[in-house]
């Protein structure tokens, strides 16, 4: 992987993220900037969703870091956050499974329940993780026939599921996660089913309406399972697609079982993650581009 690491790598990727904004109607019409923060610390399709998301609603995202940040935006991100942070949640969900109160925080949307009770929230907020509103933006690719395998950056090299997907030939692709977010999601949206240790890839496919499964594998997650559980809890109540990996005899195998969530229950959260987003361009800095531009002078 190329480095990524550094001040003028990141500048670089501040201005070419600008300039994708500008390509977006809608933020050159009414584009407000957000000081906001998401995990910029090496290329993931995930983490790449705030800045590719938000401009599409009139917000342009501009990087700072947490204490410095007005809005966090998707994945698991909040403990990074300080325990003073004043801004606004959009979307974003604990890592582990523990209490991380946020009393300042304007938590419009987080990921699931299960972070709202361990925030202390008293009032429920919006659920779901914005990638579910990658299909409002993104057409999906015709299909191809074959199963999508997502594995985490910690399991790219997960030696049983390489060979699985080996024996699966042409039945089955590898999605890498370490690139942008549009290309991962086409990828993934291509796709009959899904099978992932990564959660967006869970998400992405949930957007589509493609049946998919998640499951586990050494290395474990830093907060292991809890960030699966915490949106399941939100968009399949009571309902989990996970299998443990040891039922894995074939991929082909592995997903007999898979099934799409709810359609219906996807489009009402999304809804509610839109709806949010009204109470974001309050916390603009100033109008895109010119604000971005005296903004990146002044950093």
């Amino acid at each position: 992987m190329p480095r990524y690491e550094g001040a003028l790598r990141r500048r670089s990727r501040q201005l070419r993220r600008l300039a994708d904004a500008l390509t977006v109607p809608r933020a050159r019409r009414e584009g407000v900037i957000v000081p906001a923060f998401w995990w910029d610390g090496h290329p993931n399709f995930g983490d790449d969703l705030t800045p590719a998301l938000l401009p599409r609603y009139g917000i342009v995202p501009l990087y700072r870091e947490p204490r410095a940040a007005r809005l966090v935006g998707v994945d698991s991100l909040l403990e990074f956050m300080p325990a003073d942070y004043a801004g606004a949640i959009w979307g974003a969900g604990l890592m582990k499974d523990a209490r991380h109160p946020l009393p300042r925080a304007a938590a419009l949307a987080v990921r699931g329940p299960l972070t709202a009770e361990r925030l202390g929230l008293r009032v429920e907020p919006a659920f779901g993780d914005p990638g579910i509103l990658v299909s409002r933006h993104i057409t999906q690719p015709p299909p191809d026939g074959r199963i999508a395998v997502v594995p985490h950056g910690h399991h790219r090299s997960h030696e049983r599921l390489a060979r699985l997907i080996a024996e699966a030939g042409d039945a089955a692709r590898t999605v890498n996660v370490h690139q942008r977010a549009a290309g991962a999601v086409r990828a993934i949206a291509a796709a009959r089913a899904v099978i992932t240790t990564s959660l967006h890839g869970l998400i992405t496919a949930d957007a589509y309406g493609i049946p998919a499964v998640w499951t586990t594998l050494e290395p474990p997650l830093g907060g292991g399972d809890f960030e699966f559980r915490d949106y399941e809890a939100a968009v399949t109540p009571g309902r989990t697609r996970y299998r443990p990996f040891a039922d894995a005899g074939s991929l082909a195998d592995f997903v007999d079982g898979a099934w799409s969530a709810d359609r219906a229950v996807v489009q009402r959260l999304g809804d509610g993650l839109e709806t949010a987003l009204t109470d974001v361009r309050g916390l603009g800095s100033g109008d895109f581009p010119l604000g971005a531009m005296r903004a990146l002078l002044r950093s």
